[in-house]
């Protein structure tokens, strides 16, 4: 049975990773979704309802989907498309808002039943795959050095725990920096419980009013957006950690559960890629086969985050920042490294995943998709070149 194997695959590190996924996905962009529904014209309330509904939402695909392919696939919303939101709905009802939720829902379906999407990912070589995943990810490393020049003690109290336990207890490693990182913060008086405050959201359904400037306006940047800047490498994620997923079922399912939940807030629910990453590391399980249990935990905690809706800003707000970057790149160390790796491995295609890492590294946005996107293209590109320029010598 899944559940026993589940239960017996677990253990304190794919806890923690799945926590860590989640702290990290939550503190990083939680605000931005904030931005968004205030400019639909949503109350706190709606505000905390639709927190909660992306967490229930996130919970059961990434659950659902990691126990059903034992595999950790997780979930997250987009990013891209909460900032697209943020400056696009001023001005927009939020009846209106839901419409655009829906329909951009029911168009990553269609990907999911046609295949489109599948196809189109089956093109893209492991090595660009993973020199994009090391790019989305290297920002994530540096800030965690940089983090260094503002809260110097608590940062290098969490880095000298990493290293020493790297070589003593590696499976635990960022169980440890994440535990005596909190209590440095407490130590130096970094953590402001005053701010934190406990709240229940309830869902809130809203009725959607559909209107064929907003779905075209907005419908349509934000599936482009979502698709290319969220799915495209959360695909990429799990072909870059060597997971062979289907992607027109995972395209189906997270369709699904939008449409689904759309009525209460939830605007998009896409792969994950870089707190994905978190939950692959060779540092959770060295067998790949058994890492999945730390989506499902990623899972069970984006849950606990439903019902805590209206208290997940304030929590956060309680950490100190610097606590949190320096925890998602340490944790995203090894797979920067094994990504790197791969994308260098074969020679042929080593200066288009190089210009890959590059170009997404940078953080570039071009007509408002992200870097990973244009990463891709950018490799593609030059590994076509490449290619044609080969077979003309011959």
């Amino acid at each position: 049975m899944p559940h026993s194997h589940f239960w017996r695959d677990s253990s304190p590190a794919h806890i923690t990773a799945g926590f860590v996924a989640v702290l990290v996905g939550y503190s990083s962009s939680a605000i931005i979704i904030f931005q968004a529904a205030a400019a639909a014209g949503a109350s706190p309330e709606q505000i905390g309802a639709w927190l909660s509904a992306l967490g229930l939402a996130m919970g059961i695909t990434s659950i659902g989907l990691s126990l059903r392919y034992r595999q950790p696939i997780l979930t997250a919303w987009s990013t891209p498309g909460a900032a697209l939101l943020a400056v696009s709905l001023p001005g927009s009802s939020l009846n209106e808002a839901i419409g655009v939720f829906m329909f951009c829902a029911l168009l990553v379906l269609i990907c999911g039943i046609t295949g489109w999407f599948a196809r189109m990912m089956q093109v893209i070589p492991q090595s660009i795959a993973a020199a994009m995943l090391a790019g989305v990810l290297l920002r994530f490393g540096l800030d965690a050095f940089l983090s260094l020049g503002h809260e110097f003690t608590l940062v290098l109290v969490m880095l000298a725990t990493y290293l020493i336990a790297k070589r003593w207890l590696p499976r635990y490693a960022i169980l440890l920096v994440l535990v005596l990182g909190l209590g440095c913060a407490a130590a130096l008086g970094k953590v402001d419980t005053a701010a934190a405050r406990w709240s229940f959201a309830l869902p809130l359904p809203v009725m959607p009013h559909v209107s064929l400037a907003s779905l075209l306006g907005i419908g349509l940047p934000l599936f482009v957006v979502s698709m290319a800047s969220q799915n495209a490498p959360g695909v990429a994620t799990l072909r870059a950690a060597g997971y062979d997923t289907p992607i027109s079922p995972l395209m189906i399912w997270t369709g699904l559960a939008t449409l689904l939940l759309a009525p209460f807030g939830a605007f998009s629910v896409c792969l994950a890629a870089i707190t994905a990453a978190i939950c692959m590391g060779s540092d959770v399980q060295a067998d790949p086969a058994r890492r999945y249990p730390a989506a499902v935990w990623a899972g069970l905690f984006y849950l606990l985050a439903a019902v805590c809706g209206g208290s997940i800003g304030s929590l956060f707000d309680a950490l100190p920042r610097e606590l949190v970057v320096a925890l998602a790149g340490l944790a995203l160390l090894p797979t920067i490294a094994s990504s790197l790796h791969r994308a260098l491995r074969e020679e042929a295609q080593r200066e288009p995943a190089l210009i890959t890492f590059l170009v997404t590294g940078s953080g570039v946005s071009l007509f408002g998709i992200g870097a990973a996107f244009w990463g891709l293209v950018a490799g593609m590109l030059a590994l076509g070149i490449a290619g044609f320029h080969r077979r003309s010598r011959v």
